[in-house]
């Protein structure tokens, strides 16, 4: 990891999050107790960041320098807030088309993805704080750079983003091997949110309930299953083929 990507220490973690420094996560050594220490819990939950507590094994592999027990790892790029884009398309005469990643872990899939959404004209992915990939170096090369233009909103409830997407006149679409409606099916050409589970057990169940309409790809060989990266693909062009089918501007 290059030393760019991260910062070491407890006074220069707690100057990193006072400065407004964007911090995928904070990896501190189990067995760090102290008045400092307490003081960095309490801004972590305060500005929503992530904290994991970790053998001091996995802080030596990232630095051998006086770490002090505190690495924290920082975003590639800036976190957008969702309530901030969603009324801001609108202003802007956009319609809107966001792609949420529901525990999304894989670092290639993400950064695949988020390649996918920028020439699909995405105007936003949305991923849990908890449980999810982060937008770190290795997420911005394999998108090949797209992360740098497409806004990511890292939201502390999942259900909650949705409920706010909904209560807004999106309709939230959730694409899942569960479903009998084909996806050719529904109607993206209006304000739209697609809605792509985890590799292993895809969507949550709350998230799943949530959604208005459930979809499926049909799928004829013998695995049953898509990579998500390459059914998101699949989703996110059917939106791009039905909005240019009906002459609506993509983007």
């Amino acid at each position: 990891m290059e030393s760019n990507e991260y910062i070491f220490g407890l006074h220069a973690v707690i100057e990193a999050i006072e400065a407004g420094r964007d911090i995928d996560k904070i990896l501190v050594k189990k067995d760090v107790h102290s008045e400092m220490a307490a003081r960095l819990h309490d801004l972590a939950r305060t500005y929503h960041i992530p904290m994991q507590r970790v053998p001091v094994e996995k802080l030596n592999r990232i630095t051998r320098k006086n770490h002090q027990g505190v690495i924290a790892l920082l975003s590639a790029v800036p976190y957008q807030k969702l309530e901030d884009i969603v009324p801001q398309l609108y202003e802007d005469g956009i319609q809107p088309f966001l792609l949420i990643l529901d525990g999304v872990t894989d670092v290639r899939n993400f950064g695949g993805m988020a390649r996918t959404a920028e020439c699909c004209g995405v105007n936003a992915i949305v991923i849990p704080e908890r449980g999810s990939v982060t937008v770190n170096a290795d997420a911005v090369k394999t998108s090949a750079g797209a992360l740098h233009y497409l806004p990511v909103c890292r939201e502390r409830n999942l259900y909650e983003a949705v409920r706010f997407l909904k209560d807004n006149g999106y309709q939230v679409v959730a694409a899942t091997e569960k479903a009998d409606y084909n996806y050719t099916l529904g109607d993206y050409t209006n304000p739209v949110a697609i809605v792509m589970g985890a590799e292993d057990h895809g969507i949550s169940p709350d998230v799943l309930k949530l959604c208005d309409t459930k979809v499926s790809i049909p799928m004829f060989g013998h695995i049953g299953s898509l990579n998500v990266g390459v059914a998101a693909a699949v989703m996110m062009y059917e939106v791009v083929r039905q909005r240019l089918a009906a002459n609506l501007e993509v983007i």
